[in-house]
């Protein structure tokens, strides 16, 4: 049975979105069959897997109404997808009047679990139904942390949210980690950062830390993860790392 993680910080331009498209690449890279689930409205992490968003026939926002997610799923160099572009905004009013519409994400993705190691949601950055359906699909989530003076502003929003959906519609939800992005070993913010982070989050922040590379910056850009656009690259072997960290606390860090 495959494990789901959902990638989440509802403040934007923390490496949500490149920690959710690096991490399937890095997890693929590694033997493990893995699915990217872009339920961000934006389609960045689409574009960023290779795939024109503005060309996706099926993708997020038609298993959210209804249609098999086996049907909308894509398979790239890079991972399996299920794409998404701005149609799945409309999901929002759809969704209003439907019953249980937090569990929508969930019962589609249920039956997909036990054909993938690892299914990787990419939440907007946002708290609102879509996040919510992310959060309720998921086993875990992983919150990115950039590195910059309001790293830990609406941190605690986050947490607080994560709290209300474990104890009211997934109770099996957890941590999963914390990642710091944007690190700037050169600055003292970035320490300070980092230290009060680990601080409140103790043993929940990985070990790997994603440093600020201009080439993360760029990938998504040529359609391509770090690790295919400049595999020699810091931010490359910082996702390498931080997937096999991922694969060493979930006790699957040997390549199958």
């Amino acid at each position: 049975m495959g494990k789901i993680i959902a990638v989440a910080n509802q403040k934007g331009g923390v490496g949500k979105t490149t920690t959710a498209v690096n991490l399937t690449c890095a997890l693929h890279r590694e033997g493990k069959r893995t699915l990217l689930v872009d339920l961000d409205p934006q389609g960045n992490a689409t574009s960023a897997m290779g795939v024109d968003k503005n060309r996706v026939k099926s993708g997020t926002y038609d298993v959210l109404i209804g249609e098999s997610p086996s049907g909308a799923t894509l398979s790239t160099k890079y991972g399996y997808l299920l794409p998404s572009n701005r149609a799945l905004s409309g999901a929002l009013i759809e969704l209003v009047d439907v019953p249980e519409r937090e569990y929508i994400l969930k019962k589609a993705l249920d039956g997909l679990k036990s054909g993938y190691d690892y299914i990787i949601i990419d939440c907007p950055p946002s708290l609102e139904l879509l996040t919510l359906n992310g959060l309720v699909a998921a086993d875990t989530v992983l919150v990115p942390v950039q590195c910059e003076y309001f790293a830990l502003e609406g941190l605690s929003d986050l947490m607080n949210t994560v709290r209300i959906v474990k104890r009211r519609l997934n109770p099996e939800l957890d941590i999963e980690g914390v990642v710091l992005t944007m690190f700037d070993g050169r600055t003292n913010l970035s320490m300070q950062v980092a230290a009060e982070v680990k601080k409140y989050f103790k043993d929940k922040v990985m070990r790997t830390v994603i440093p600020r590379n201009v080439r993360l910056s760029e990938a998504p850009s040529h359609g391509k993860p770090v690790m295919a656009y400049d595999g020699g690259s810091k931010g490359a072997a910082a996702y390498v790392a931080l997937g096999r960290e991922l694969l060493e606390r979930n006790g699957k860090g040997d390549r199958s």
